[in-house]
């Protein structure tokens, strides 16, 4: 990923993102029966989302990350809840498939999980070699958010689409591979590598602040994308004149897990 989520765009993660919960974590733990002696590696970590509930439920998990200041902003969250059984680690999809091992990455693992990051990752690569990774029982579990705010099934969410295509200039309607078209890559690629593979979901509704709605837009524009302060300022605007007929905002929000055993 380079320097592409940086800067301005790992600390919206930090703040924007919205995290997992309880019920998404129970899927994952129950599918490779994690304990208090397991190890988990969350691949493609951002700012922890995932990894921090984790951690939870096992003896550690390691937070891997190509970008610098998205491990940093994981770490002060870490800090922030008093998770001390996290350790973080720079590092991407090609490491783990480049060397035979890797120092600080045991060879076995109970879960390697990938939390909306896969897009960037060569699955036909990564996948066969997570096995050598993993205990007998382990696996690989696939988590993938919904519908971006952009293209959900609500009034507010086709209003904020038409602002953001009319200050961007082009269409919006990418799904950074969260649709089941992106979904099923996940699932041909696991059966490939000799993973049977289970799918879940969570589904729930939850109180959305327009804040939230336009730093999560910023969130997924990568670094050199980002916009001047100034053009950031009239979207925001945009969106709140946008958006302000429509009252308090609920979100529906859907988590996938595919899990690979």
């Amino acid at each position: 990923m380079g320097r592409e989520f940086s800067g301005q765009v790992a600390a919206r993660y930090a703040r924007h993102r919205r995290g997992y919960p309880s019920e998404v974590v129970d899927v994952i733990a129950h599918a490779f029966g994690l304990g208090p002696d397991d190890i988990v590696l969350d691949l493609g970590c951002g700012t922890g989302q995932l990894t921090l509930p984790l951690a939870a439920r096992v003896h550690a998990v390691i937070g891997m990350d190509p970008e610098p200041d998205m491990l940093d902003h994981a770490r002060a969250a870490a800090r922030e809840q008093g998770t001390d059984n996290v350790f973080w680690m720079l590092g991407a999809d090609r490491d783990l498939v480049r060397f035979p091992t890797m120092p600080g990455v045991p060879r076995r693992l109970a879960a390697l999980t990938v939390a909306v990051a896969i897009h960037w990752m060569d699955r036909d690569a990564l996948f066969p070699a997570a096995r050598r990774l993993l205990r007998p029982g382990g696996g690989i579990a696939i988590v993938t958010n919904g519908a971006p705010l952009w293209l959900q099934d609500a009034a507010w969410s086709r209003d904020l689409q038409a602002v953001l295509e009319a200050w961007s200039g082009r269409s919006q309607t990418g799904a950074c591979q969260t649709d089941e078209a992106g979904r099923r890559l996940n699932r041909d690629a696991l059966e490939r590598a000799g993973f049977q593979v289970t799918e879940s979901a969570v589904s729930y509704d939850a109180p959305l602040a327009v804040d939230d709605v336009i730093g999560g837009v910023f969130s997924a524009l990568s670094g050199d994308g980002m916009p001047s302060v100034e053009s950031q300022a009239e979207f925001a605007a945009r969106v709140r004149s946008a958006l302000a007929p429509h009252g308090p905002l609920t979100e529906h929000v859907t988590v996938w897990i595919q899990t690979g055993r």
